[in-house]
């Protein structure tokens, strides 16, 4: 068994402690020790630079999704898989070891990641997302046409949409049986006046927690509005995906029953004049997110952020996801809009490790550098709180104690 030494860094140890110098050991796949004066049988010399565990991404869509109807519309049904290994890859040059798919992957891209067939990070999937008619992931329009291909039903990932407390609760035991790790249920729609008038009941939404706690997974709830976020906290929910229009009582809500908030804000700071982040968020991910006439994007934006400042001064738990479709690698811009909600960047890159490895169950496994956790681990040449560079910073990527991704090139500092 050979044991490697990383030696001469600081450790970001994932707890939220300020970074300290130490040795990291690691053995057959596993963080043996943390410490100074460490020997082993190989060294990697990472002298001036910063080690991170490996990152987490609690929503993603790692399949993509086209940015407008047309391209969607002209898209074949199996571009989205190959569209996968691209993105995957991405996810990996921003030191990101493990995310949740939140809807699109299937059983099959799950295994060509753990048979070693396309490169990426260790993958849990909900399969598709449940919608009621009418909700979130219902394409059809007044034509008569249905505008959305994206995540239709094939044998490997059942139908979205279901009805009623029988039909929920079938939608449900079909995503399971075709390999789902977790339970996405989408409680409302997105589009601005929509969300109320578009919305799972309550018996639905226990019906659905009912279903996931026999199976022993967790149920991540999209829900826009306090009313409905609060009805998916009481049913059972594990995590409410987005942030939208918390209330107080919303809050106080999540606060006692220890519900998780994923908060997805890089979105709504590229919405910010002065984000001076120029990508707009169409090219991101647009399925679903229908925009009100007239609706006032930046004051969305602010409003937003407030309410994660708020949450967070409440003490809510929070895990980063970014609700990425096609992402071209901006994963990371979730850190910088966490500090513009009030984050300081060490609790930001907690909910990037440690808190988003305990949302996932996986906090005995992954999220801290901590002897007998499995080896994730980030090399960073730089400052690991400066959001706006860290990704260029990063050197190398480990997973499992295996190198993933390494930089080509130092970049050209200027």
């Amino acid at each position: 068994m050979t044991r490697t030494v990383f030696t001469g860094a600081d450790v970001f140890d994932g707890t939220g402690s300020a970074p300290y110098r130490a040795d990291v050991a690691v053995e057959d796949g596993r963080f043996a020790e943390v410490g100074t004066g460490l020997t082993g049988d190989e060294t990697v010399d990472v002298t001036g630079r910063t080690l991170l565990p490996g990152l987490f991404d609690c929503h993603v869509h790692v399949l993509g999704v086209a940015p407008t109807v047309a391209e969607r519309l002209g898209e074949p049904f199996s571009f989205q898989f190959y569209n996968a290994i691209p993105n995957l890859r991405r996810l990996l040059e921003c030191g990101i070891t493990t995310v949740r798919d939140c809807a699109g992957a299937d059983l099959g891209v799950k295994q060509a990641l753990r048979d070693g067939l396309i490169a990426g990070p260790r993958l849990q999937i909900s399969i598709t997302a449940i919608s009621q008619t009418g909700g979130h992931m219902d394409g059809a329009t007044p034509s008569g046409q249905w505008v959305d291909p994206y995540y239709l039903p094939h044998p490997g990932r059942p139908g979205s949409i279901a009805d009623g407390v029988t039909g929920v609760r079938k939608a449900v035991r079909r995503s399971l049986r075709m390999g789902a790790d977790f339970v996405k249920v989408l409680a409302t729609h997105s589009g601005r006046a929509r969300y109320e008038s578009t919305r799972f009941t309550v018996a639905e939404l226990e019906a659905v927690a009912e279903e996931a706690r026999a199976a022993g997974v967790a149920v991540a709830v999209h829900a826009y509005g306090p009313a409905a976020i609060k009805d998916a906290i009481r049913a059972g929910a594990r995590s409410i995906e987005h942030i939208a229009y918390l209330d107080d009582e919303a809050i106080a809500l999540m606060k006692e029953s220890g519900t998780w908030l994923v908060p997805t804000v890089a979105m709504e700071m590229y919405e910010l004049p002065e984000s001076e982040v120029t990508t707009p968020e169409a090219a991101r991910e647009a399925i679903g997110h229908q925009d009100d006439p007239g609706q006032d994007h930046v004051a969305a934006a602010r409003k937003a952020l407030a309410e994660l400042g708020r949450a967070h001064r409440a003490g809510i738990r929070i895990a980063m996801g970014t609700d990425f479709g096609n992402t071209a690698g901006d994963n990371l811009d979730e850190l910088r809009a966490m500090t513009l909600a009030g984050l300081s960047p060490a609790e930001a890159l907690v909910a990037a490790t440690s808190s988003a490895a305990e949302l996932l169950g996986l906090d005995d496994q992954l999220g801290t550098v901590t002897a007998g956790k499995r080896a994730d681990l980030v090399v960073v040449d730089g400052d690991p709180y400066d959001f706006a560079a860290l990704k260029g910073a990063i050197e190398s990527v480990y997973m499992d104690g295996g190198l993933v991704y390494r930089r080509s090139a130092r970049p050209v500092q200027g």
